[in-house]
């Protein structure tokens, strides 16, 4: 490694000044029910998941099956009904920053430049506004926008958007990172390409990812292990786990292989065979 690539690594990584990442998630009995009391609908009932340190987990089904809502509530932006959920073996009470959230929304701050708006977590917990900058960069590097840092979002397309996006929650370094649909409202050629870029970012961050998606193949393409939730209010039954498929595909996936589509169908089965007999 260059001497220059040594201290902007050095410097990412120091941004927090926390403790090394612990990113082990427990997830047990958990349901989450809507509405006054006596006229509840549960909308997600005895949910259990544990995710590995440095694992990526892909969360897939129908519109109403729970996908969101589990997402919520391991971000902190929504309390289970019952249950509980820990990250790093600490209950997860609300927001911290040992989570990063990535929405389909970009949610970026349009009157900043793309390496403001990196640079602003960091800044925000108190790190200098030198090494926050050489942080921004090093992550602007890292998902392939250096040359557009001193670009507003506005003048960027929407995959690149999405490229800041995810480049700002990894200046803050959290443990977990979270994705809701992320690249949903993407074209399919930017998508496939923001997939091969996570992977690479996954390899090189090593950071928990949970990662929820209704496209199947996005998900055998992207994780570790693939969740099928199905139920929902709509099949009259509490979205839940159906089944959790391990992808054994190693690094070097190829969405055309027949083994690739063999896990594809796989999981296809399972969430309409859940959607019609929930």
């Amino acid at each position: 490694m260059r001497e220059s690539e040594s201290t902007v690594s050095t410097a990412a990584a120091a941004t927090l000044s926390r403790p090394e990442r612990q990113s082990d998630i427990g997830i047990s009995g958990l349901s989450k029910s809507y509405g006054l009391p006596g006229h509840e609908v549960m909308a997600m009932n005895d949910v259990t998941l544990d995710v590995a340190s440095g694992e990526f987990v892909a969360i897939v089904g129908a519109s109403g099956c729970g996908k969101s809502t589990l997402l919520r509530i391991l971000a902190g932006f929504e309390k289970p009904s019952t249950g509980t959920v820990l990250v790093a073996g600490a209950p997860v009470t609300g927001p911290g920053s040992d989570r990063g959230v990535v929405f389909q929304d970009y949610g970026l701050f349009p009157w900043l430049t793309v390496r403001e708006n990196v640079a602003y977590g960091p800044r925000q917990h108190g790190v200098g506004r030198r090494d926050a900058r050489r942080a921004a960069d090093h992550f602007l590097e890292l998902v392939g926008l250096t040359r557009s840092a001193s670009k507003f979002p506005g003048q960027l397309s929407g995959g690149m958007q999405q490229r800041v996006a995810i480049a700002r929650v990894l200046a803050n370094d959290p443990a977990v990172l979270l994705m809701d649909e992320p690249f949903g409202a993407l074209d399919a050629l930017t998508r496939t390409e923001l997939q091969t870029e996570l992977r690479r970012i996954h390899r090189a961050n090593a950071a928990t990812i949970v990662f929820v998606t209704h496209s199947i193949e996005e998900a055998v393409y992207l994780a570790d292990r693939v969740v099928v939730m199905t139920g929902g209010a709509a099949h009259g039954v509490p979205g839940h786990i159906r089944q959790i498929v391990p992808v054994n595909l190693g690094d070097d996936r190829d969405p055309s292989s027949l083994e690739f589509n063999a896990v594809k169908r796989m999981i296809a089965d399972l969430v309409h065979e859940g959607s019609d007999h929930v």
